[in-house]
């Protein structure tokens, strides 16, 4: 088969494919305007972060697969695949581990004042009783979402003697010892904690609104690592402004450009001023997943799932 390759990912995933007899197309300087060109007889395409439109799709008249090097599908139009019988696969299997222990680590960072009392040593303070912080021990946490990188999360939470709430509308029956399957008006009821584990689609966008805000039952530590468009981060403001949020962790943001290449200053410039600047907000350039360990295996686990499909083509 012949496959592009439209992004830089880890040189693995391409040598497991040529070695399987697959010829590999590195199309990574090729611009929008040339790209539908350039694809023209591939049969297989490989994205990490480009996005892949119906009419760049639609250019490779023999298009068998696309795969991401990745958990989310949004920037690919799966709508397109599936009318034309194309197969689409992701890797979210790759970087479970490192969003589960980035989100330990965020919602630690919160709870101990971390940031605030890091910044205040280096800057010749010594406040101890201001940076009084809140055990983890004994709280509940509630996971919504509860996909490769929900289950996790949930698993790196083991030894520090909370209850995990979860909740997901289109998964059921993973309930075992230590996580408890649950309507989400129960984890928005009874949690300390909530982190969002979404895909963004048209059903998940501002999933967290202010009506999420005002059904919570307490005070809570607020975690997103999935998209940032599943929050309404203005509502999300109010709401730690308010009392409702004690503070919040945030890797995604609403107003990333969508090639994660940064913020986009024109959108809500308002309200990004007042993110930006929050003490109460700690805030992470979409990098949960991205780990050492994690390129490898994305790639590896996509490797393995393309050639399960389209095996070895020379014996």
């Amino acid at each position: 088969m012949r496959i592009a390759l439209l992004d830089s990912v880890h040189p693995i995933l391409a040598e497991r494919l040529v070695d399987a007899g697959h010829e590999v197309n590195a199309l990574h300087q090729a611009d929008d305007a040339g790209l539908a060109a350039a694809l023209i007889g591939m049969e297989g395409i490989v994205v990490r972060s480009r996005r892949l439109h119906a009419d760049i799709l639609s250019a490779a008249t023999d298009l068998r697969f696309v795969a991401r090097v990745g958990s989310g599908l949004e920037n690919i139009d799966t709508a397109w695949c599936l009318k034309h019988g194309v197969r689409v696969f992701n890797s979210p299997e790759g970087n479970r581990d490192g969003v589960g222990e980035a989100c330990v680590m965020m919602l630690l960072a919160l709870m101990k004042a971390l940031v605030r009392a890091n910044n205040q040593v280096h800057h010749g303070l010594w406040l101890r009783e201001e940076n009084r912080g809140t055990d983890l021990q004994g709280k509940t946490v509630g996971i919504i979402g509860y996909g490769q990188m929900g289950s996790s999360f949930a698993e790196k939470l083991r030894g520090f003697g909370v209850k995990v709430l979860a909740h997901d509308k289109y998964r059921s029956g993973f309930e075992r010892a230590g996580v408890e399957e649950c309507a989400l008006e129960r984890v928005l009821r009874e949690s300390d904690v909530i982190s969002l584990h979404l895909p963004l689609n048209t059903e998940t966008r501002h999933f967290a609104d202010r009506d999420f805000f005002l059904r919570l039952g307490r005070p809570i530590w607020f975690l997103n690592t999935s998209r940032g468009a599943v929050v309404h981060t203005e509502a999300l403001l109010h709401a730690i402004d308010h009392g409702r949020v004690i503070a919040a962790g945030l890797d995604v943001l609403e107003f990333e450009r969508a090639d994660l290449s940064g913020l986009d200053p024109s959108m809500e410039p308002g309200v990004q001023r007042r993110l930006l600047g929050h003490e109460r907000v700690l805030l992470t350039p979409h990098v949960a997943g991205v780990t050492h360990e994690g390129k490898w295996k994305m790639a590896t686990v996509l490797a393995d799932k393309i050639l399960s499909a389209f095996p070895k083509q020379r014996g």
